[in-house]
């Protein structure tokens, strides 16, 4: 089913990046692992995936040690403070950092261990309350006051948009997105950059392409409803 599915995603990424003008290697595709076994993961990883997303840190530190070490693990999922140590020198990139006082956090975990950690910024886009995220407004001067960190690096931004029936009604979501991101690589920051828009899930994902998204998080497509066992 797994590989079926991949094939099915893989070849729709291929088909809008055509009909967008952008190469299909443009776009990578991060297979949401989370709550997945370890089984289906391997299937995944047959069939040449080696993109993973995880929303939970002990889980993703579970993973990462039985799977093979060649895995470029995403953490895409709300981080607390006290699960950083699960996440940094795991994570090739986490998408979720959406304050201050969580960035300090990552630097000084990654001052005390010798590592580095690289970064998105979750911005909430369409402004939900029950949503991660800062807000637009509020991004440049977290990138600003982020910037100055050595252990910590941005290379983009991330939003989750709403879940709707017809993908076209976050097209406006992706697109601030995208827009806000250019604004912020125009001002030529020290330490940030601006090449990672992580946008689009199973239900969007095609439109996120089209408006500019880098890196999908697609997990339902792939491997089909949530599981809990290991």
């Amino acid at each position: 089913m797994v590989k079926e599915n991949l094939a099915i995603t893989e070849e729709r990424i291929k088909a809008v990046c055509e009909r967008a003008g952008r190469k299909p290697g443009s776009v990578t595709l991060i297979a949401v692992s989370k709550t997945k076994p370890v089984r289906l993961i391997e299937e995944a990883y047959e069939f040449g995936i080696r993109e993973f997303g995880e929303n939970k840190a002990q889980e993703m530190k579970e993973k990462y040690d039985m799977l093979p070490k060649n895995i470029s693990w995403h953490f895409i999922g709300h981080l607390q403070t006290n699960k950083i140590k699960y996440v940094v020198g795991r994570a090739c990139l986490i998408h979720s950092v959406d304050s201050l006082h969580l960035a300090e956090e990552i630097e000084a975990y990654c001052e005390k261990k010798g590592l580095d950690a690289d970064i998105l910024i979750e911005v909430n886009v369409a402004q939900e309350e029950t949503k991660s995220g800062i807000k637009p407004e509020e991004t440049e001067q977290l990138v600003k006051n982020i910037a100055g960190f050595s252990h910590v690096h941005i290379k983009g931004l991330m939003t989750i948009a709403p879940f709707v029936e017809n993908a076209e009604n976050n097209r406006m979501i992706f697109r601030a997105l995208k827009d806000l991101s250019v604004d912020i690589g125009r001002k030529n920051i020290d330490n940030v950059s601006m090449n990672i828009l992580s946008m689009g899930m199973t239900n969007d994902y095609e439109v996120a392409i089209e408006e500019g998204a880098t890196h999908v998080r697609v997990g339902t497509a792939i491997f089909g409803e949530r599981n809990i066992v290991l």
